[in-house]
Formats: C-alpha cells, sequence, structure tokens
C-alpha cells in the first residue's frame, strides 16, 4: 500500500504531503513496511518477468542444440 490516496483523519490532507505529526508518522511507518519490490511499478514487474521469459528460452535452444 502506498500513502499516495490515503486521507488522513486528523488533518484532511494526504498523508504522503505530511502536514501533521500524524501524518509524518503514518508516511515513516509505511516506508519501513514496504519490502525492496515496492518501489517497482507493475509495468516494471512485467517487463522483467519478460526479460526472464527471454533469457530462459535462450538457455532451452542453447542445450537442445
Amino acid at each position: 500500500m502506498t500513502c499516495d490516496h490515503l486521507v488522513c483523519a486528523n488533518c484532511n490532507g494526504r498523508v504522503s504531503e505530511g502536514r501533521c505529526p500524524v501524518c509524518r508518522a503514518n508516511r515513516a511507518r509505511l516506508r519501513q513496511e514496504q519490502g525492496p519490490l515496492a518501489a517497482l511499478t507493475p509495468a516494471t514487474l512485467i517487463a522483467l518477468l519478460f526479460g526472464l521469459l527471454a533469457v530462459a528460452l535462450l538457455a532451452r535452444q542453447a542445450l537442445a542444440q
């Protein structure tokens, strides 16, 4: 989950803007909970998947010859 669309109940602002201490604390907590792949967009993950499939197909062809 990202804090881009979350609204703070304390100040009615976006949590990503960090207007109040509650926003800043929640934003910090969300950033800590995210794993290393959280920064990757879905398009990047799909591109990585296709790249991995291409390498696997090339390796399979090389072994078959």
